[in-house]
């Protein structure tokens, strides 16, 4: 567990979204901490998906602010949200599937340098700094030996590990990660899991994920939201036993 006494790598208050007449994140408090995988728990429609898109920066607050070190990113749009230290993977597959695993890599490396970032067909070798983050990255993420392989050409649950990967290019000290475990088998599950659990060492993890099992096995601290509000956060031990959690969310009820 982290220390307690330690500053958050990323801390949200009061963080809120309206569409029209629809809250569907309603006054959030969240901080993530270097060494910890927070997962964010919640039924279809709890506000998990628009929580995410705000803390990258891709859905703006309505109010409500977020900051990254203890600096006020709430205004930032994504791609500057990105350079300063903020990577996040989707629920969909972003992969470029005819492209080397690592051209994949060395891609999202490259986009995040501030010089030229975007002269992506120059050779590999041309660019030694996002070649060696990408190698890094690849190596970390458990593909340092597919390297040379066609992205597209990987298993589902490799194509995320590679999207991991593709984020660990960037250097981020907050990750933010959206169901990576959706569509695996169990084997792919457990190199996924064992990946979290190693990818926390320098990193702050944010996990959506709708696998409880997997949940309460990784997990630090767990946040449960019900209709865009957190209705409960704490340890999976406390998440467990919370009486509001067990009746709205897990769907137990309370017997004398």
């Amino acid at each position: 567990m982290v220390d307690a006494t330690r500053a958050p790598k990323m801390s949200v208050r009061g963080l809120t979204r309206r569409f029209g007449g629809l809250v569907a994140v309603n006054n959030v408090d969240i901080d993530l901490h270097e060494g910890e995988v927070h997962a964010v728990i919640g039924t279809n429609g709890a506000g998990k998906s628009t929580l995410i898109n705000m803390l990258s920066g891709e859905i703006a607050a309505s109010s409500g602010s977020i900051t990254l070190e203890g600096h006020d990113v709430t205004a930032m749009p994504q791609p500057q949200r990105a350079k300063a230290g903020v990577g996040r993977s989707y629920q969909r597959t972003t992969i470029f599937g005819e492209f080397t695993v690592l051209e994949n890599c060395r891609l999202t490396a490259q986009a995040q340098a501030s010089a030229s970032p975007w002269r992506i067909w120059e050779n590999a070798q041309h660019c030694a700094r996002s070649l060696q983050r990408a190698q890094a990255a690849l190596s970390r993420a458990g593909l340092g030996t597919h390297a040379q392989r066609i992205a597209g050409s990987l298993s589902h649950g490799a194509k995320r590990q590679l999207e991991v990967a593709m984020c660990l290019a960037t250097e981020p000290r907050v990750l933010l990660l959206d169901e990576p475990l959706a569509g695996m088998g169990a084997e792919e599950t457990e190199r996924m899991l064992d990946l979290l659990q190693e990818l926390k060492t320098g990193h702050a993890v944010l996990l959506v994920e709708h696998d409880m099992d997997a949940v309460f096995r990784i997990a630090d601290r767990i946040t449960v939201m019900v209709n865009g509000t957190v209705v409960a956060t704490g340890t999976p031990d406390q998440i467990r036993v919370d009486p509001v959690v067990r009746t709205a969310y897990l769907g137990e009820e309370e017997h004398a």
